[in-house]
């Protein structure tokens, strides 16, 4: 499965950082690739979305928009 998500506030490496481990400790999640400036997340693996869009929420950067 492959999730991409727009998240806004993606604005400084540590940022990218903070959401990076967040959801690379996921249950699932395989790979993880964060493009700050564009504010996409992809997230590769057998994941819930709803733990992903939890562990985005809990790092402070929820995601606004969902696709695959």
């Amino acid at each position: 499965m492959e999730l991409t998500m727009w998240v806004p506030g993606l604005t400084c490496r540590h940022a990218v950082r903070v959401v990076s481990a967040r959801l690379r400790d996921v249950p699932g999640v395989q790979s993880v690739e964060v493009d700050g400036p564009a504010g996409l997340v992809v997230v590769r693996g057998p994941v819930d979305t709803r733990e992903v869009r939890a562990a985005l929420v809990e790092a402070g950067y929820p995601p606004e928009f969902f696709s695959g």
